[in-house]
């Protein structure tokens, strides 16, 4: 018996050349391509979004207390204060933006890589402090909300906060896009608030025109910039309250793989709509912290409504916040009232979520650790509970948190301008040397504002 003959082995396949996988990476359609695919309008909507979760710190309380207290000490006269901490923002969140696009990681990630170890921990300790006074505004602009609406004592308004933004932050586990759905609504809840509680009060438009031109002396609604301590206090909080460290930092977690790019050309693109999405997102914030400050300086500035004037030693006769939504109630009506109420207990809430997403991304970054969320959720409320229930003043508690960011604004971007002006990091989409001069000149007016508020307060 003869043993049949073997059947031919299959020939191998021939190898690849690069000819070969150039083309077959050609005919792959990118994830951007997909995205742009769904049409004109669902096809750039699908791009947008991360600056919407960033624009919300930028209107959260510490906002609330800044403004009002700003306009109740001056009227309609720190506007342009607002507009330059805007258009400052929009600069540094862009970047931030840039670094996720151009690199793939994010900006906590970059430092770890690119600096010492040591000024890495350092960065990261004092992030976790900024975290926390962060943390102070959010909780306790929520908590007043839910007080000024449904009567909830403070502690406890405080702790029903907490679990919300549990609530708010499991949608991330679901998806980046819910999250920043859920966000964004938030967010117009509290543009809708105030569009409506500025077109029931009204405002005066040579008030607002001379308020938006800075100024160092004078009186009235639209009088002065920097006239005395006082005023300098509220301008660093108003930049504080405004250009916010954490958010710096989560930017580019947001944009560093949210939609994959094949080569330059497509991170250039995607690029472009990421600073559309910063103009729309931080250009709502701009005018929702405007009409913040033309609401308080149409109803107390030089009123004496409820005593709600903050003198120049920074300390309230009476809570701007509550003031301001009892005078609505009083001198406008009750619709007035409660879009109030509810635009400061939605930035509250989305505020509050956004910023424990950001200490995980930090945390992260910068030591390559993460913690449980319910456990950073817990350690960086307790100084907002403690506030809550020792009863002090919510808004001074509000103003002076937004001073100490403004301390933590300079550790945030002076490696966001470090790292971006590289372009063994950033490509082909490094800065330009106008754009990396731009951000200098915003760390350096930060910082040297910081100086001239120890000397006044020292």
């Amino acid at each position: 018996m003869t043993a049949s003959p073997a059947a031919p082995a299959a020939p191998l396949p021939a190898p690849l050349t690069q000819s070969d996988t150039a083309e077959s990476a050609d005919t792959a359609e990118s994830a951007l391509r997909l995205l742009r695919s769904r049409g004109r309008a669902r096809g750039v909507a699908a791009l947008l979004g991360p600056a919407f979760v960033a624009a919300v710190a930028y209107i959260d309380p510490g906002n609330f207390a800044t403004n009002f207290s700003a306009g109740a000490e001056s009227g309609y006269a720190l506007a342009w204060a607002v507009v330059a901490a805007n258009l400052m923002a929009m600069l540094v969140q862009y970047l931030s933006a840039k670094v996720g696009v151009a690199s793939g990681r994010d900006l906590p990630e970059l430092c770890r890589d690119r600096l010492p170890r040591a000024v890495s921990i350092g960065l990261w300790a004092q992030a976790e402090l900024i975290a926390m006074a962060t943390d102070l505004a959010e909780f306790v602009g929520a908590a007043i909300g839910l007080n000024l609406l449904f009567h909830v004592p403070m502690l406890a308004a405080g702790l029903i906060t907490a679990a919300v933004a549990f609530g708010i932050l499991a949608l991330q586990e679901r998806g980046y896009r819910r999250f920043e759905l859920a966000i964004t609504g938030l967010l117009g809840l509290v543009f809708l608030g105030f569009a409506y509680d500025l077109a029931a009060v009204g405002a005066a438009p040579s008030g607002i025109a001379a308020g938006l031109v800075p100024g160092l002396g004078g009186h009235g609604l639209g009088g002065h910039g920097l006239a005395g301590q006082g005023s300098l206090l509220l301008v660093t909080g108003i930049i504080g309250a405004t250009v916010m460290p954490h958010v710096v930092y989560l930017h580019s977690a947001l944009t560093k793989s949210r939609v994959a790019c094949r080569d330059d050309a497509e991170r250039r693109e995607l690029l472009r709509f990421q600073r559309l999405d910063v103009l729309m997102a931080l250009g709502a914030a701009g005018l929702i912290n405007l009409a913040m400050l033309f609401t308080a300086g149409s109803l107390f500035h030089g009123s004496g409504f409820g005593g709600s004037r903050i003198g120049a030693s920074g300390a309230a006769a009476a809570d701007p916040i509550t003031a301001a939504h009892a005078g609505l109630g009083q001198l406008v009506g009750g619709g007035a009232a409660l879009a109030f109420a509810v635009a400061l207990l939605a930035s509250g809430l989305s505020s509050s979520s956004v910023g424990t997403y950001a200490g995980q991304v930090v945390m992260q970054g910068f030591i390559g650790r993460s913690i449980p969320l319910f456990i950073r959720r817990g350690l960086t409320m307790l100084p907002a509970l403690v506030v809550l229930w020792l009863g002090l003043p919510v808004t001074n508690s509000l103003v002076l948190s937004q001073v100490v960011l403004s301390f933590g604004i300079p550790f945030a971007l002076v490696p966001l301008v470090l790292l971006t002006r590289r372009p063994d990091i950033m490509g082909s989409l490094v800065n330009r040397r106008v754009t990396t001069v731009a951000a200098g000149c915003i760390a350096v007016l930060i910082i040297v504002l910081n100086v001239c508020l120890l000397y006044a307060t020292l």
